[in-house]
């Protein structure tokens, strides 16, 4: 566990520094293509209809977290074949580093937060709509920050914290095979009708994956409020109460802590492919939410993130002596 905390600390570290390194081919890319290739040839083999689709959904599953995990070892495995222990560090460092999305969560949301404060919502309107899922054309600047600041709160679970639990766990493998499961999610856990069947195994998989990691990120995160100066009491508060206001079992977790700690009111109803659907609300409406609230929450994320990183090596350190 010694050597999967020091690979871990040093991607943290990497992508810290550097983030995603947008000029150079991404391995989650290939992972999609994967599970794209699969998709199609699945469809191909089982018919239309629930029982096929699940069948086919479920080998999906499967298949692409096997696919992950083998190519995972292999690399580790060649690189230390190919350079001793010195090279397997470095290839499972580079490995990690790619997992953990800490600096590309805080650059893209803080590109809404230079819109809105420059009061440009058209450009704001563009910015935001590349990281979250909902119709963005009839946001106000209000909806705008309240959408960035959401896909912080849960994508500091599944972007950060997740990674690294895994990644403490059981080293590069076991956390790409969890972004494995997260990219499935993304990518064919949908309810609609095209993958209400299909993507059903991909996505209660995910929800399984993630069950631990939100809810100890949402702990570490209310740990994070006191640390930073945040409303903490208001964090736990609104944990404890709001944690279950969300279809999905885990996506609630962090979106409550950081409501909690903000003083703001998020999720609610939103717009969808042109369809408006009607969320429960997370947090109280002490105030609005503003711009300088995403500058806030990927505080409240980074925070989170070293808390996480640190007693993750803590653990390794007290495990390997």
């Amino acid at each position: 566990m010694t050597s999967y905390a020091a690979a871990a600390l040093a991607g943290f570290l990497l992508d810290f520094l550097f983030g995603d390194p947008h000029s150079m081919p991404h391995p989650v890319r290939a992972l999609g293509s994967l599970i794209g290739w699969m998709e199609g040839w699945l469809r191909r083999i089982f018919p239309e209809g629930k029982r096929g689709e699940l069948i086919g959904g479920s080998i999906l599953a499967g298949g692409v977290v096997l696919v992950t995990g083998g190519v995972s070892l292999t690399l580790l495995r060649a690189a230390r074949f190919l350079f001793g222990p010195g090279g397997e560090f470095l290839c499972g460092a580079v490995m990690c580093y790619y997992l953990l999305a800490a600096r590309s969560l805080r650059d893209e949301s803080m590109k809404v937060c230079d819109s809105l404060r420059k009061g440009d919502i058209q450009e704001a309107r563009r910015n935001v709509s590349m990281i979250v899922g909902r119709d963005t054309a009839g946001l106000d600047g209000e909806g705008i920050a309240k959408a960035a600041v959401e896909t912080v709160a849960e994508n500091t679970s599944d972007g950060v914290i997740a990674p690294l639990f895994y990644l403490f766990l059981g080293g590069p493998v076991l956390g790409w095979m969890y972004k494995a499961v997260n990219t499935m999610d993304s990518m064919v856990g949908y309810r609609n009708e095209r993958y209400l069947y299909f993507g059903r195994a991909a996505a209660r998989l995910d929800d399984l994956a993630n069950l631990i990691p939100a809810r100890l990120s949402a702990l570490l995160m209310i740990g994070a409020s006191f640390l930073l100066g945040m409303d903490g009491k208001g964090a736990a508060r609104i944990w404890l109460r709001d944690r279950r206001n969300h279809k999905s079992p885990n996506s609630a977790q962090t979106e409550a802590v950081c409501a909690g700690a903000l003083g703001v009111r998020l999720a609610g109803p939103a717009w969808y492919f042109g369809r408006r659907f009607e969320k429960p609300f997370i947090g109280d409406e002490k105030r609005k939410v503003e711009w300088e609230d995403i500058k806030r929450a990927n505080r409240l994320m980074y925070g989170t993130a070293v808390m996480m990183a640190a007693a993750g090596a803590a653990a390794a350190f007290w495990l390997g002596r």
